[in-house]
């Protein structure tokens, strides 16, 4: 499935339809090149989902928490990663449990699109716009935004 974001309002309304299905043990999988939109993405689901403030990107440190949050959170940025097992050296598991992973460059960290609540979003820039292709596991598929 296909869903055209022509502008940021497009994008944020976007991201709170995934904020509305998202539960705890999703991964929502963001892949397309850079600039591409995928943590302008992460930044509309996690304010839908009640933050107030800044949304750092997690490039440097790879790993941001939202535990405040109605479903808490990671986000985290694997483009820094040079191989997947850096993955489980940091804790992903850990940090993973009781909580949805919004996962940007998910093939850095080996993939998630063999889970079943891996909702795997690859945007791509059309014009002015983002264009994401949406490929929901089977968890997702009565929840698809």
């Amino acid at each position: 499935m296909t869903r055209d974001l022509p502008d940021l309002d497009a994008m944020e309304a976007f991201g709170a339809l995934i904020a509305e299905r998202l539960q705890p043990g999703d991964v929502v999988a963001l892949t397309g090149g850079l600039g591409a939109g995928k943590t302008t993405l992460v930044r509309a689901i996690i304010r839908a989902l009640g933050h107030e403030g800044e949304v750092p990107s997690p490039t440097f440190t790879i790993i941001e928490t939202y535990d405040h949050l109605r479903v808490p959170l990671v986000h985290a940025d694997f483009y820094r990663l040079e191989d997947p097992s850096e993955a489980m050296e940091i804790g992903l598991d850990d940090y993973r449990e009781g909580a949805a992973l919004l996962a940007e460059w998910p093939d850095h960290a080996g993939g998630f699109e063999h889970e079943p609540g891996c909702l795997a979003i690859t945007l791509e820039t059309v014009g002015d716009g983002r264009r994401a292709i949406v490929k929901p596991g089977e968890a997702w598929q009565s929840r698809i935004p």
